[in-house]
């Protein structure tokens, strides 16, 4: 039977399918569900994918609408009987098809959208409990005027600025250096309801000001509390934080996948797509805008406000995702000698971006600091505060590119390095993103070989169903492998061991993790050979950057190495440093601190006087592109084995097999 490449987004399942089978059933067998309560009779509709169109180079495929079977008369009539449906999606028929009607004819990329998942992705982006100054950019005044006369026909926008002038005064006391009354702004679309909302109110009226400067919001009567979001727009996923900013409260968090991870899973594949593809830059930056619309509606409605009172947003990502938000051709990004379109923050009005919440409202986005080095980065300076210390710190920002600072409060030296998607589970022939039914965590037995492990969602290990093999468990289990013994230090499966888990596969030497009636595919979850070479190439540009940061600083080690992100917070520490992905360093020392880049998001958006702060911090950054090192290479073919060819790690020593020499020695080796 003839098959075709099939992959699957967000999940970046992917695999073969045979000529003819159902895109849902061909899903399933990826260990995709794509929920259907009409028993597959084109009724319910919860099975609605989208069919991505053009050439998909990190995959080497041509995807097409000709590359599934036509549209069926049951999904035609389906669709018909819905036009808001297609219209509020921005969707056409042959675009979008029912995947229980559509049948696999060719190579082909399929988007599933959010309401058709059977298994929700789990992001790992929660906000940690911060102690923040609410200082913010935000601030409401209660205004009190009399009503124009025949005798003073004052214009109502002077009348309030006067009042204003007045009730600032009154509020904030007469020793702060305050705005006269012409010299207040206000924003357009607040002046165009200003008359009315006067007249409402009977002339009292609650101001909200941004920065002392310029009114975005006038309200009838007394209002107190003014909100705003947060957000942190990674490559993989994103996260919104909705905040009192009054009260520095955190109201809701919502999050999802970032849906331009249909256009490729690293920067890179993003770049070149909006270069080979005319409308490109657009899809790219209507697609977070659309999501980020999404998540602010579910956000209000969570916390119970109008989401016309949202008045501000922070926002930050790497520099392709600030460029994509942005609507910033991101082309010269990937291109030497690597500059962005802008360097410093940038304001800009809600509506200019298409966000809908108050048009008036102000859009913040933190400075970036280099090429691949964004403003995610500068709010984790703004949150772990590296430059406040006297100790080096290391902060990694552990994704599909990783961001490395390093430094204390003299000095701060930054670079980034391609760490690709294998660490969050794409490229590895089982991998998967955290969600239900992943496998989380690995142990292996060193005398019987036999692993044990833990399923997302379960509370025992060894307990319920597997589909896949997630983030941190495949760090476990490379790791796992090396220290039980099974593959050596070079990555290299050893084939003379005792052991039915260990066995040469279609595509090589592998471990089998988990039976196939141990699992919901119904085939065996092994971790190959080419998976083991996935992780030691990651680890290896991990490693790298940190040992080249430390180089140009003079440093051997760190004195505590601080791990961010979604994915960094959820790997075993000792692990990590057990294959090399980390410099060598005090266990104790090394720290996860979750989603740093949505804390700092959160702090500069509580925060005016932080954003200023960072504004000075990121140009005292020296940026370092790992490309100009003419080490690099030679470094980089020397981290890739495990924990490294050369350099000594003594704080994990016991833990590698057959190490010879004095594990204190500069040059030691692992059988």
């Amino acid at each position: 039977m003839k098959k075709h490449n099939i992959i699957l987004q967000p999940s970046g399942r992917r695999g073969q399918a045979e000529e003819g089978l159902s895109v849902r059933t061909a899903a399933r067998e990826l260990g995709v569900e794509i929920e259907s309560i009409c028993a597959e009779n084109a009724t319910c509709g919860k099975c609605m994918v989208l069919i991505e169109e053009g050439r998909f180079e990190k995959y080497n495929i041509d995807s097409k609408r000709e590359n599934v079977s036509p549209v069926t008369t049951e999904e035609a009539a389906y669709f018909a009987r819905r036009p808001k449906l297609l219209k509020d999606k921005g969707w056409e028929v042959g675009q979008v098809r029912l995947s229980c009607q559509c049948k696999i004819r060719g190579d082909v990329l399929i988007n599933v959208p959010e309401e058709s998942r059977g298994n929700k992705q789990i992001v790992r982006k929660s906000a940690t409990q911060r102690e923040i100054e609410v200082k913010p950019s935000i601030r409401k005044y209660l205004v009190s005027m009399s009503p124009p006369t025949l005798e003073r026909p004052i214009a109502d926008w002077e009348r309030l600025a006067k009042g204003l002038e007045t009730s600032m005064g009154l509020v904030r006391g007469t020793e702060e250096k305050l705005p006269r009354w012409n010299e207040f702004t206000i924003d357009y679309q607040c002046l165009r309801t200003l008359s009315a909302t006067l007249r409402e109110s009977k002339w009292n009226v609650t101001v909200s000001v941004w920065q002392d400067q310029e009114v975005v919001q006038v309200q009838a009567g007394y209002h107190e509390d003014s909100y705003g979001a947060a957000v942190d727009i990674g490559s993989t996923t994103v996260a919104l934080y909705l905040c009192n900013l009054r009260t520095g409260e955190m109201l809701a968090a919502e999050s999802e996948m970032n849906p331009q991870i249909v256009y490729g899973e690293d920067v890179m594949s993003r770049i070149q797509y909006t270069i080979e593809h005319a409308d490109g830059l657009e899809k790219l930056h209507k697609a977070i805008i659309a999501t980020l619309n999404k998540l602010l509606k579910q956000a209000a409605k969570t916390a119970n406000i109008q989401i016309k009172d949202i008045l501000e947003m922070v926002l930050v990502g790497n520099s392709t995702m600030h460029h994509l938000l942005l609507n910033l051709p991101p082309k010269d990004l990937g291109l030497a000698p690597f500059v962005p379109a802008i360097h410093s923050s940038v304001d800009v009005k809600a509506r200019e971006l298409g966000l809908n919440i108050n048009p008036s409202a102000n859009i913040h986005v933190l400075p970036t600091i280099a090429s691949f080095v964004g403003a995610d980065t500068s709010a984790m300076l703004v949150a772990e505060e590296p430059h406040k210390q006297d100790e080096n710190w290391l902060l990694i920002d552990v994704g599909t590119n990783a961001e490395l600072v390093l430094g204390n409060r003299k000095r701060l030296l930054c670079t980034s390095t391609p760490t690709g998607p294998a660490l969050e589970g794409a490229h590895v022939e089982y991998g998967m993103r955290a969600a239900p039914g992943a496998i989380e965590r690995v142990h292996i037995d060193e005398k019987t070989l036999e692993p044990k492990y833990k399923i997302v969602g379960e509370e025992n290990w060894n307990e319920g169903k597997a589909k896949g093999i997630c983030g941190s468990a495949i760090i476990d289990a490379v790791a796992e492998l090396f220290r039980a013994g099974i593959v050596d230090s070079r990555g290299k499966f050893k084939t003379g061991l005792e052991s039915t888990r260990i066995r040469k596969g279609e595509s090589g030497w592998e471990y089998v993790i988990a039976w196939a009636e141990e699992t919901s595919i119904g085939r065996d979850i092994p971790m190959t050979q080419q998976d083991v070479r996935q992780i030691q190439l990651a680890k290896a540009a991990l490693f790298t950057a940190a040992r080249t940061l430390l180089k140009r600083s003079g440093l051997e080690s760190p004195d505590k190495i601080i791990l961010a992100g979604g994915f960094g917070s959820y790997i075993d520490k000792e692990k990590a440093m057990l294959i090399g992905l980390i410099p060598d360093c005090e266990l104790p020392n090394v720290y996860a601190v979750g989603n740093s880049a949505g804390d700092g998001a959160r702090i500069a958006l509580l925060n005016v006087e932080k954003r200023r702060e960072i504004e000075a911090v990121t140009r005292r950054v020296e940026r370092f592109e790992l490309p100009t090192d003419p080490e690099f290479q030679n470094q980089f073919m020397l981290a890739t084995s495990f924990p490294h060819m050369s350099e000594p790690f003594p704080h994990i020593a016991h833990l590698i097999p057959n190490r010879v020499a004095d594990p204190m020695a500069k040059n030691f080796m692992v059988k």
